[in-house]
């Protein structure tokens, strides 16, 4: 019996402001229930202003995104209950357990704060989001990432955050936990802090990532003068790490460079294994209840999932990719497993149009609306407005080429002419090759994209093949 893995796209939603981060909530009973932080660079206008407008800075404004995945609608699982406008959001987590029975989820915004919300039912048989609480990191500074302490251990809750000016902050939420304050911060890096998290199996230990290309480990217990150690295992930046929840002294880190580490954190001077993807890894996402899976978010090359286990018993110097998914046309950045128990599903599965080509197709000739719109997101030139600022881009259109892209190089894109049609040629070349629909294994995921504005979200299917009769 062979194993086969695949991976079918149940939902393309168009975010409308540049996608950067998402997050299934872990919370039983809410596990259906999804996030979405966007981030959006607005020019100031300069067509018939004076020069005070011109030299205005630039806004930062975000929306955050609040979705409800039901199974059962088969051709729409995922719908949209909530939008909340924002300063731009530039990571969100969920607290790993509720805080007076309710689920929280935490945002780090580009006016330096962290905001904390409630997921509560409403009389509608649905939920929403409301404000909790929130603390200014600082003047002048964005909130780059979070992270909670409560991936392993569940008191005391705290948080850590990173910024824009290379300090970390740690966060800590009063009896009721109505308010949170900044109880300790301190200059970690030279540039930009990416990323810091909590080492789970024991939350006095923080880690964090920098523009200098190094990791940092920092023991709360001894002050935050000094590190407890400096690894330069990365060449470039450092913006994605995470503890692994479901094996003692087991890290994940990722940087600009393309590799993913794996760490024993006992001994950081050499990492377990080392895997070059071939794209900048914004973000790790440890697998909820295996431990040896990672999903990783790639930028300029999709999103893949890892394979560590072999690092992890056997110490094998890379982690294999089990599978790639690189129909997202722009870069890769927010990506999360959700804990819901997916049902296998006919041969006839979910598929829907994606509705970033549905509003083209609208507009435009139905035949040619779908073929027009994925080729155009082909085209975004990127132009960096500023040598640090990661977010800070603006996207021109290259409008004149549009037409110039053939049919063949939009199929290898990843884009579909015609889903249905495609998806019913996969399940014939599926029952001939004597899939046993009823032993697949799945998972749900979500991932986003940044400069066209897309979010995804799919099923990566590990099945059983049995010989046909």
């Amino acid at each position: 019996m062979e194993a086969r893995r695949t991976a079918r796209t149940l939902q393309v939603v168009d975010t409308e402001y540049s996608a950067d981060a998402v997050e299934w909530c872990p919370i039983d009973k809410w596990h259906h229930v999804l996030t979405c932080g966007t981030y959006q660079l607005k020019n100031p206008e300069e067509k018939g202003s004076g020069d005070s407008e011109i030299n205005k800075p630039q806004l930062r404004q975000g929306r955050l995104y609040l979705y409800c995945f039901q199974q059962k609608q088969l051709y729409s699982p995922l719908t949209e209950v909530q939008r909340i406008e924002m300063p731009a959001i530039l990571d969100l987590k969920w607290c790993h357990v509720p805080m007076a029975g309710y689920p929280v989820l935490g945002v780090a915004n580009a006016e330096g704060s962290l905001e904390l919300y409630n997921l509560t039912q409403n009389k509608k048989n649905s939920c929403s989001l409301e404000p909790m609480c929130s603390v200014k990191l600082g003047p002048e500074s964005l909130a780059l990432s979070l992270d909670w302490s409560t991936g392993k251990w569940h008191e005391p809750v705290k948080i850590i955050s990173s910024d824009s000016k290379g300090c970390l902050n740690l966060v800590s939420l009063d009896s009721s936990r109505s308010t949170m304050a900044v109880v300790s911060q301190w200059k970690a890096h030279d540039f930009e802090a990416w990323i810091a998290a909590f080492n789970y199996w024991n939350t006095d230990v923080i880690y964090s990532g920098g523009d200098d290309s190094k990791l940092k480990g920092w023991d709360m217990r001894t002050g935050t003068n000094k590190p407890v150690f400096i690894s330069t295992g990365h060449s470039m930046g450092v913006c994605s790490i995470q503890s692994n929840p479901h094996k003692q002294h087991i890290l994940a880190t990722g940087s600009y460079d393309e590799h993913v580490l794996i760490w024993d954190s006992r001994q950081m001077k050499r990492p377990l294994a080392d895997t070059h993807v071939q794209g900048g890894v914004w973000r790790v996402k440890w697998h909820p209840s295996q431990e040896g899976l990672l999903l990783a978010a790639c930028m300029h090359n999709g999103y893949h999932i890892l394979d560590c286990e072999g690092a992890l018993a056997a110490g094998q110097e890379g982690c294999r990719i089990l599978y790639s998914y690189i129909l997202h046309n722009s870069l890769a950045y927010g990506a999360d497993w959700s804990r819901l128990s997916i049902d296998a599903q006919p041969t006839s599965g979910p598929w829907s149009v994606p509705s970033l080509l549905a509003e083209t197709q609208r507009k435009k000739d139905p035949e040619q609306g779908t073929k027009e719109a994925a080729v155009k997101f082909q085209h975004l030139k990127i132009q960096y407005e500023s040598p640090t600022g990661l977010f800070d881009m603006v996207v021109e259109d290259e409008a004149d080429d549009y037409g110039s892209r053939s049919s063949s190089s939009l199929q290898a894109s990843g884009a579909s002419q015609c889903p249905s049609t495609d998806l019913a040629m996969k399940d014939q070349q599926n029952f001939k090759a004597g899939i046993d629909w009823t032993k697949k294994k799945g998972d749900l995921l979500a991932t986003c994209s940044f400069y066209d504005h897309v979010l995804h979200v799919w099923k990566w299917e590990r099945n059983n093949t049995v010989s046909s009769t």
